[in-house]
C-alpha cells in the first residue's frame, strides 16, 4: 500500500493545486454567490463526484482508451463549451415568464448535475487524472489499480472539504448581497459571465501534441 511519506507529498501537491485559481474554483464561487451556501455546497458535491468518476476511469484504463482517440480532446472541449454557454443562457433567461429578479435559486440536485457534467466534459480534467495520479504510485507497494483508487478517493474527499468551505464563503457574500436592490439580477449576470468565460477558456485550450 501507499506509504505515509508519499501520501503526505500527494496531499501537499493537491492542496497547492486547489489554491491555484481554476475552473472548479470559479464554478463553486459563482454558484455560491448566485445561489447561496447550498449552491456552493451542491457545486462542491458535483465536482467531487466527477473526481471519483475520473479516478475510476483512470484506474480501469478507460481514460487511456479515450485519450488514444485523436479527436477526443476537441469533442470534449466543444461539448463542454456548448454546455457552459447553455448554462450562461439559463442564468440570464430563467425558465418561465419570471424575470431574473423574481427567479428562484436553482435546485440543489440541478447544481450538483451541472458541476458534475462541467467537470466530466473538461478534457484538461481527463488529462490531469491520467497524468497526475500515477506519479504517486509505486508498483513495488502493491496493486497499482488499488493505489490509483485510494489516491483518487483521497483527492475527491479533499476537494469536497476545500470546495465546501469555498462555497460557504461565497454563499455568505451572496446572502449579504441579496438585501440590496437589483442583487438577484447582478448575481445571475455574474454567474452567466463566469460560465461564458469558462466556455471561452475551453475553446482556447491548446491541443496536446501527444495523447488526447
Amino acid at each position: 500500500m501507499i506509504d505515509t511519506g508519499t501520501l503526505s507529498l500527494f496531499m501537499l501537491a493537491v492542496l497547492a493545486l486547489f489554491l491555484s485559481p481554476g475552473p472548479n474554483m470559479a464554478f463553486v464561487l459563482s454558484h455560491g454567490l448566485a445561489h447561496g451556501v447550498r449552491g456552493g455546497f451542491a457545486a462542491a458535491i458535483g465536482i467531487s463526484a466527477a473526481d471519483l468518476v475520473h479516478t475510476l476511469c483512470a484506474a480501469t484504463g478507460v481514460t487511456a482508451l479515450v485519450a488514444a482517440w485523436p479527436p477526443s480532446f476537441d469533442v470534449l472541449r466543444y461539448a463542454g463549451a456548448l454546455y457552459l454557454l447553455w448554462l450562461a443562457w439559463q442564468a440570464l433567461h430563467p425558465a418561465g415568464a419570471r424575470s431574473a429578479a423574481q427567479a428562484q435559486p436553482a435546485g440543489f440536485a440541478r447544481i450538483v448535475r451541472m458541476a458534475l457534467l462541467n467537470n466530466l466534459v473538461n478534457p484538461k480534467a481527463l488529462l490531469f487524472f491520467m497524468v497526475f495520479l500515477p506519479q504517486f504510485v509505486n508498483p513495488a507497494h502493491g496493486h497499482v489499480t488499488l493505489q490509483l483508487l485510494v489516491l483518487g478517493i483521497l483527492l475527491s474527499l479533499m476537494a469536497l472539504v476545500f470546495n465546501t468551505v469555498l462555497g460557504a464563503f461565497s454563499g455568505q457574500i451572496g446572502r449579504r448581497l441579496q438585501a440590496r436592490p437589483g442583487a438577484a439580477k447582478f448575481q445571475r449576470g455574474f454567474l452567466a459571465l463566469v460560465m461564458a468565460g469558462l466556455a471561452l477558456r475551453l475553446l482556447l485550450l491548446d491541443r496536446p501534441t501527444k495523447g488526447i
